[in-house]
């Protein structure tokens, strides 16, 4: 395959892809027997759409795309004992994680037995001083005081936490299960592994709502009212993007539809997060990964470890208010701690890989003093920097917390879980796409090596690593509010998924300028079309942006992903700018 419009080395020093000539081909078939736009078309061919398939494709619904929820084991347990506690309004507690997914699984729940006149306890651990998961403490004195114990998004591999639990326990999980099942009265959990893994492509919200689903059956067959849960999609469209979940099957039809009801501006917690975010514009994918998702986020990373879900479970505007404020002004110092951070890691980064034989298969940092929660976002920078599986690691009296984040094809979650088995951390566990880690400062090195080997196989078979795919040729006179409603329709994108990327070739740059310290916006056009305008996030701070920045009058290969902006009232088109080359 040549490199596309010739690009081998970029601004960015990538080499440019375009589509195989297998996918134009099913591309153009796609396009003639649907008579949808050509790039339209490319992406539908690259999902492996067929003509006849694509109005359930492109108006997924959740009454097509829902599985069973009994096709998960012990999901016939779970939803009877939580139908059980409800009508005999017995004592429920929800323990969550910290993250998004966690905080999205208990505002579910809580918002459920909220609909049928139930309050429940909500217990969130803190980072630091209990770590990930249920322990035997929080345990203990929850059994005390409740009659059942719903863990959400955790508890999978908690055995001994949950034998502390004197009363019914319910896990609903959906990270990589061990050989062996916690003392629990049910554990729902897709990536158990006595599953078949059709469906581990849910997060923890997702199999929440499954749960929720069958709950209601049970209501409904006992002639009891059932709570509306199509009014809950927000939470699990929320949740799927923020966790990284694949987003497809029914993970499309949850994310499409719950933003949908966001857009309605109906939950007091996500009303005054997209407020405080300025988020002036109906709610798309993006948004939540990168607007709503890191604020949510920050109260676990870097403050109290509930504010997340109690904002997401708020139903009294005023209390949102002051909740979002809280994670906004958390979100501020999570990013300035994570800068500092950041910049210590990368270089270590970059020095181990100039001084190692080994291949490139992991990227790894580890620092005295890290703050755990903001390892995480670190090891997902340094992935992004590198291209390579990272773990980030903070060390404090002799024990190393971590976080890894891996690239697609890549299945990081089981490789952890495998360093665990093999005595090489203290506990380790996740999923394919990001994992945690407690593992001894001694260790490290060790460890560190182990999973390179580990990783080795599957970035051997990668494909693209430093490369740029590109989805199709576009001009500027092209790129219409009307091309961009279509291609949404074949949205969302997000992972497993990705949003189409187009080339705009031999492009005339108008002008260029900065956006406060690191971002770039230029306008550019080609003969005879009108001009078109693209913003590029963080590029000063990389050889993008100064490249462009005083390239007026000079003509590039431009790359990267349209997007609809809001101005005056009215919609337009511009290019989120991710490459750049210098024509001739």
């Amino acid at each position: 395959m040549t490199a596309f419009l010739s690009v081998t080395s970029s601004l960015t020093g990538r080499l440019w892809r375009g589509p195989d000539a297998a996918l134009e081909r099913a591309a153009q078939a796609l396009a003639q027997d649907s008579r949808l736009p050509l790039p339209v078309s490319r992406v539908l061919a690259a999902r492996g759409v067929l003509a006849h398939e694509t109005p359930l494709y492109l108006e997924p619904k959740l009454r097509d795309l829902l599985p069973d929820p009994l096709s998960l084991r012990d999901m016939d347990k779970a939803a009877a004992r939580l139908v059980a506690a409800v009508l005999s309004s017995q004592r429920i507690a929800i323990f969550a994680d910290y993250d998004v997914d966690g905080g999205a699984s208990a505002a579910l729940l809580l918002d459920w037995l909220r609909r049928q006149g139930r309050d429940a306890t909500l217990y969130i651990p803190d980072r630091i001083d209990e770590g990930y998961g249920p322990n035997a403490p929080a345990m203990t004195a929850l059994s005390r005081d409740h009659d059942l114990i719903v863990c959400v998004d955790c508890g999978t591999l908690s055995h001994e936490a949950l034998a502390a639990a004197s009363c019914d326990v319910v896990v609903l999980d959906h990270h990589q299960g061990g050989e062996t099942l916690p003392p629990a009265l049910a554990v729902v959990n897709p990536n158990r592994a006595d599953e078949d893994g059709s469906l581990g492509h849910l997060c923890a919200a997702g199999v929440v709502f499954l749960t929720l689903v069958q709950a209601n059956r049970l209501l409904r067959e006992g002639g009891q009212p059932q709570p509306d849960l199509m009014a809950l999609l927000d939470l699990v469209a929320l949740a799927t993007v923020a966790d990284v979940a694949p987003l497809v099957g029914v993970n499309r039809a949850f994310v499409r539809q719950g933003l949908l009801i966001m857009a309605r501006r109906e939950r007091p917690g996500l009303v005054a997060l997209s407020d405080v975010a300025r988020l002036d514009s109906a709610p798309n994918a993006f948004h939540l990964g990168f607007l709503l998702g890191p604020r949510i986020n920050a109260g676990g990373r870097v403050g109290r470890a509930d504010l997340g879900a109690m904002c997401l479970s708020c139903t009294d505007a005023r209390q949102a208010e002051r909740l979002a404020a809280e994670l906004d002004e958390l979100n501020r110092d999570r990013r300035a701690i994570e800068a500092a951070v950041r910049e210590e890691a990368l270089a270590q980064v970059e020095a181990r890989i100039a001084t190692s034989d080994d291949p490139d298969c992991l990227a790894w940092a580890a620092g005295a003093g890290w703050h755990p929660g903001v390892v995480g976002i670190v090891a997902a920078r340094v992935k992004e920097a590198t291209g390579l599986p990272s773990v980030v690691i903070g060390i404090e009296h002799g024990i190393g917390k971590g976080s890894a984040r891996s690239v697609a094809g890549v299945d990081l979650g089981r490789a952890i879980q495998r360093l665990a088995a093999e005595g090489l951390l203290l506990k380790g566990g996740g999923h394919a796409m990001a994992a945690g880690l407690t593992i001894e400062e001694a260790k490290i090195p060790a460890a560190m090596k182990r999973l390179s080997q580990l990783l080795a196989r599957e970035m051997a078979e990668r494909i693209g690593a430093g490369e740029l795919r590109i989805s199709g040729l576009l001009d500027p006179a092209g790129a219409t509010v009307e091309l961009m409603q279509m291609l949404e329709r074949a949205g969302p994108y997000g992972q497993a998924a990705p949003a189409p990327r187009f080339a705009f070739a031999e492009q005339l740059i108008d002008s260029a300028s900065t956006m406060g310290d690191s971002h770039l916006r230029l306008r550019f056009r080609s003969p005879g079309s009108p001009v078109l305008e693209a913003v590029a996030w963080g590029a000063m701070s990389g050889p993008l942006g100064p490249a462009l920045l005083g390239a007026r009058g000079r003509r590039f290969h431009l790359a990267g992903k349209l997007e609809l902006s809001q101005w005056g009232g009215r919609e337009r088109v511009r290019l989120r700018l991710e490459d750049a080359a210098p024509v001739g």
